[in-house]
């Protein structure tokens, strides 16, 4: 096996090696041995580092990604987290939808008063009932 030095770790996945230092303190990963002061890791740390990528893609915390690796380093993904999660994912989708065009319509609506256009007043109770809701528009959940 291969060894990858902290620089080529850090240049093929784009991470600083300091970050690269901090996951590995937080035990997220593992560096395999040391070439005088810099570390070594196996080539599987390259995957490692895209997964906490995706996690944190994802809004998962460092240590909630932590605890989707199992002791040798391969992910064990709870998929009913991973359901919720998306689930959430989507609410967020919605409500940025949602708020993406009440904004097209108040940079194009042509009324002088925007609090007197009927389109611009349903998208204001649209957008209350989404708050209400805790981000679900009526019948998307």
């Amino acid at each position: 096996m291969k060894l990858l030095d902290i620089g080529e770790v850090a240049k093929q996945s784009g991470t600083k090696p300091s970050t690269l230092r901090y996951y590995e303190d937080k035990g997220l990963i593992q560096s395999l041995s040391r070439n005088g002061l810099r570390r070594q890791y196996g080539p599987m740390v390259l995957e490692q580092l895209a997964l906490i990528a995706l996690g944190k893609q994802g809004g998962f915390s460092l240590d909630e990604i932590g605890a989707m690796f199992g002791p040798e380093g391969q992910p064990e993904i709870a998929r009913t987290e991973l359901d919720a999660r998306a689930d959430e994912i989507q609410r967020q989708a919605q409500r940025l939808e949602a708020l993406s065009e009440m904004m097209r319509h108040v940079a194009t609506c042509p009324a002088s008063n925007h609090m007197e256009c009927d389109k611009f007043q349903r998208l204001l109770r649209l957008a209350t009932r989404i708050q209400r809701r805790g981000g679900t528009p009526k019948g998307k959940s």
